[in-house]
């Protein structure tokens, strides 16, 4: 297990919904009898803020101000790789008796699967095992395109921990390969943070984006769920992604 993806983890935990809005409310109780009108204050925010970043309707609609449109036909026809980024695993899965793709990660292969049968590109996957676990999220997600799809893997990089990480090995790979233009896929919402990590690395890099927030408006979006509340965790964590990596890199 990565300890610097522990620390990552765990500090920018404190940033994002629903400990943030969590805070808010501690501090307030922190505060009652010394400071009413300010914990009142306190009270109201995060409360306000817990119930309205848990609507669906709210996730989805931050979660679409980063979405990346899909690739044109002629992009693809241009490109000379797929690189599927790795998001995540079920560690315990007994019904495959291995690790395999959760669900997001699952949503990205199968528009990996799409590219492939339409183009012939190679694949790359990319994603170690941060959070340990015997296979890599590379290795877990090429057993599944061979093994479920028939689609075949030629480069694999299971050392990274991160996006960044993830980019910058998958580069060095595929410029060895002497490929220079990529197609990446990952959901619609993380190719913002990602895309110029593959620019800084020497590499023409064109969103695939799959995972697209739906239009539709329900009752029950208007309700605090908890799909609601992990679209706006999701969306604060690309945020501060985006930041966090122009400070970096």
């Amino acid at each position: 297990m990565s300890i610097s993806w522990l620390i990552v983890n765990f500090v920018s935990a404190f940033l994002l919904p629903p400990l943030n809005a969590l805070l808010l409310l501690v501090f307030a109780l922190l505060l009652w009898s010394r400071r009413p009108r300010a914990a009142r204050w306190l009270l109201a925010l995060g409360t306000t803020a817990l119930w309205v970043l848990s609507m669906p309707v709210v996730g989805r609609a931050l979660l679409t101000t980063l979405e990346s449109p899909p690739p044109s036909a002629q992009e693809v026809k241009d490109a000379q790789a797929i690189v599927v980024l790795g998001g995540g695993l079920m560690r315990n899965a007994p019904e495959y008796g291995t690790e395999a793709p959760g669900p997001d990660t699952l949503l990205r292969l199968r528009y990996a699967v799409k590219l492939f049968r339409q183009s012939g590109l190679p694949i790359l996957t990319t994603g170690g095992k941060p959070d340990g676990g015997d296979l890599t999220e590379a290795e877990v997600m090429a057993r599944a395109l061979t093994e479920d799809f028939g689609v075949p893997v030629r480069w694999k990089e299971g050392a990274s921990d991160n996006t960044g990480e993830n980019v910058r090995l998958s580069a060095k790979l595929l410029k060895e390969a002497g490929i220079t233009r990529v197609l990446v896929v990952s959901n619609a919402w993380h190719l913002k943070r990602a895309l110029p990590l593959f620019t800084r690395e020497g590499l023409a890099a064109v969103a695939a984006p799959t995972g697209f927030q739906g239009p539709t408006l329900l009752p029950n979006d208007l309700l605090p769920s908890v799909g609601g509340l992990q679209a706006s965790r999701w969306a604060f964590h690309e945020w501060i992604g985006q930041v966090w990596y122009r400070i970096r890199y």
